[in-house]
């Protein structure tokens, strides 16, 4: 099994990775926050079928975290996450720390994707996606000229860090890659692990409202407000479940048409005991 290096600081990974450009090598980069687990694992197995060197960072971003979050007991065990990453095909893990990646204190520079931005998960999170494009910035900064790979799952998230990368002319390819599930059907997510057995249960009442969703599609409807009814109406059928939202969107504008027509994103997100559960899927009309 591959054992990846630990790189701690970013001069050391900026001067690995010029070396591999200069080699002629291709990198491929995975950011996590870590607890890693087989979605993060599928996409470092894609990194790594289309690159010559995969680093994939570890770094729980205190920035997208609000007050009342769950940042001093986000799960971390980076024994379990660098021999995940060694056997999906990892070369290195940038695993800097919070004074690493800010080393003069409170962060003055903040970078935000408005429209993108300010809806769904933003709505529920004001600060979350400045948070995490702020972060994503940096860590694109450090790593250079790569293929980034990002998981469906937060798929609000993939699409600001898209035009993040378009707008400020980054030398980044945002590569989406597929949402991994459990075998029924719950999108995988680190934070599952703070589900107990009777959440567990229920959590995958996101997975069949989101069926449901597609169901209506493939007979026929079109509108918007149908589809998120409907949706609602099965979260609602579980006593566990609160919905946050459930709606069709555009898949590049996030905006719900009155009208579905071309790339449809379903979304939805749902309150099961302590964490906040997301999940969504696409269809092509």
């Amino acid at each position: 099994m591959n054992q990846p290096t630990l790189v701690p600081t970013i001069n050391e990974v900026r001067s690995t990775l010029s070396a591999a450009r200069t080699a002629g090598q291709r990198i491929g980069f995975v950011p996590t926050m870590g607890f890693l687990h087989a979605g993060h694992g599928s996409l470092i197995e894609v990194a790594r079928e289309h690159n010559d060197l995969v680093i994939v960072s570890i770094f729980v971003n205190p920035l997208q975290f609000a007050a009342n979050e769950d940042l001093s007991d986000y799960p971390r065990d980076l024994d379990h996450d660098r021999a995940l990453a060694g056997e999906a095909g990892a070369d290195l893990i940038f695993t800097p720390d919070v004074d690493e990646m800010y080393p003069l204190g409170p962060v003055l520079t903040s970078v935000t994707v408005d429209s993108l931005a300010g809806r769904w998960e933003g709505a529920t999170r004001p600060t979350h996606f400045a948070g995490v494009a702020t972060v994503v910035a940096k860590l694109f900064s450090i790593i250079g000229s790569c293929s980034a790979y990002f998981g469906e799952k937060d798929f609000q998230q993939l699409a600001i860090i898209r035009r993040m990368v378009s707008d400020l002319s980054m030398p980044i390819d945002v590569i989406g890659c597929p949402i991994v599930r459990e075998p029924d059907g719950l999108a995988m997510s680190s934070r599952n692990a703070y589900l107990d057995a009777a959440q567990r249960s229920a959590a995958p009442v996101l997975r069949r409202a989101l069926d449901r969703g597609l169901d209506l599609i493939a007979d026929g409807e079109r509108s918007a407000a149908v589809l998120q009814r409907e949706m609602a109406a099965v979260v609602a059928a579980e006593p566990l479940a609160t919905l946050d939202y459930a709606a069709a969107v555009d898949a590049a504008t996030l905006e719900e048409p009155e009208n579905l027509a071309g790339d449809v994103r379903l979304i939805i997100a749902a309150q099961i005991g302590r964490p906040r559960l997301l999940d969504n899927a696409g269809a092509t009309l």
